[in-house]
C-alpha cells in the first residue's frame, strides 16, 4: 500500500463474501470468501471470464442480491438493499422507450419529487457531460447503442450517487464506439470525481481504465490477484503496445489459465 492510500477513505469494503445457489438438482458455490475494497474517487475493475461471479458481486453491492455469508458496506453502512447512494449501469440499456432522453435522465429525480426547474438544471448538466444536448427530446429507438448507454450513465449520475456500479456496459458495442465510450467514461470520472466499480472480461479495457484491478477465476468465483496499474499507463492508448502494458496483460492471461 502506498503512503497516499493510507490516507484515503474506503468507500466500499467487501469482507469474506460468499454466495451459494440452490437448484432442484444441486447447490453450488458461486463466490468463495471474496475480499476487496474500493477507495473514494477510485476506478476499480473486476476482470475475469464469464461465470466467475463478477456480476454477482456487483448485484450484491447494488442490493439486488443477498450474500450467503460475509458482508459488504458502503461508507461504513452495511448494504441491505438497493439505494440512491449507488448508481447502476448494465450491459442492456434499460431505458424507458416511451420517455425522451431528458425524461429518462430525470426519471429518478421525478420519483423524488425534485422540482421541475431543478430537474432541468440537472439534466442539462448531464446532457452536456455525455454530449447529448442536441438529443434531449429524442426517444431511445432513434439512438445508437453508444448513445443509449450514454443516456443510462447520465441517468445514473443525475441522482448524485456515492458510487457507480457498471456491469460490462460496453460489451455490446463495436470496437470504435467502445473506445470512444471508454474515453468518455474517464472524462466523466475526472469531472465528477466518481467512485467506480467496472465489470469486464476484456483485459485491455481493464488495464486501460483502472487504477487497480482484481483478477477473478471461477468454480468457485474468487479473487486471485490484485494489480495496481501505474499512473503513466492509464488512459493512454499509445501505450497499449508498450512492453509494460503487455507485461501486465500477460500476467493476467497467465493467472486466468493457471
Amino acid at each position: 500500500m502506498s503512503t497516499s492510500d493510507k490516507t484515503r477513505n474506503r468507500k466500499i469494503i467487501v469482507n469474506s463474501l460468499s454466495k451459494s445457489y440452490v437448484t432442484k438438482k444441486e447447490s453450488f458455490l458461486a463466490l468463495d470468501h471474496v475480499n476487496a475494497h474500493i477507495y473514494e474517487n477510485e476506478f476499480v475493475t473486476l476482470v475475469g471470464p464469464s461465470g466467475c461471479g463478477k456480476s454477482t458481486i456487483l448485484r450484491i453491492l447494488a442490493g439486488l442480491e443477498d450474500a450467503s455469508s460475509g458482508s459488504a458496506s458502503i461508507s461504513g453502512r452495511e448494504i441491505e438493499g438497493p439505494g440512491a447512494d449507488r448508481g447502476v449501469v448494465f450491459q442492456s440499456y434499460t431505458l424507458f422507450p416511451w420517455l425522451s432522453v431528458r425524461d429518462n435522465i430525470e426519471f429518478g429525480l421525478s420519483l423524488r419529487n425534485v422540482p421541475r426547474k431543478k430537474r432541468k438544471e440537472i439534466s442539462d448538466k448531464y446532457l452536456e457531460l455525455v454530449n447529448l444536448v442536441n438529443f434531449a427530446d429524442t426517444y431511445p429507438k432513434q439512438l445508437s447503442g453508444g448513445m443509449k448507454q450514454r443516456v443510462a450513465i447520465a441517468r445514473a449520475l443525475a441522482n448524485s450517487p456515492e458510487m457507480l456500479l457498471m456491469d460490462e456496459p460496453f460489451a455490446a458495442l463495436d470496437a470504435q464506439t467502445r473506445g470512444d465510450m471508454q474515453e468518455l467514461l474517464l472524462n466523466i470520472q475526472k469531472h465528477e470525481k466518481a467512485t467506480i466499480l467496472f465489470i469486464t472480461h476484456d483485459i485491455e479495457e481493464a488495464i486501460f481504465l483502472s487504477e487497480r484491478l482484481y483478477v477473478m477465476k471461477s468454480r468457485p468465483g474468487r479473487i486471485v490477484r490484485e494489480i495496481e496499474i501505474p499512473m503513466e499507463m492509464r488512459q493512454n492508448k499509445e501505450l497499449k503496445d508498450s512492453e509494460p502494458f503487455i507485461k501486465i496483460k500477460k500476467e493476467i492471461v497467465d493467472l486466468l489459465h493457471s
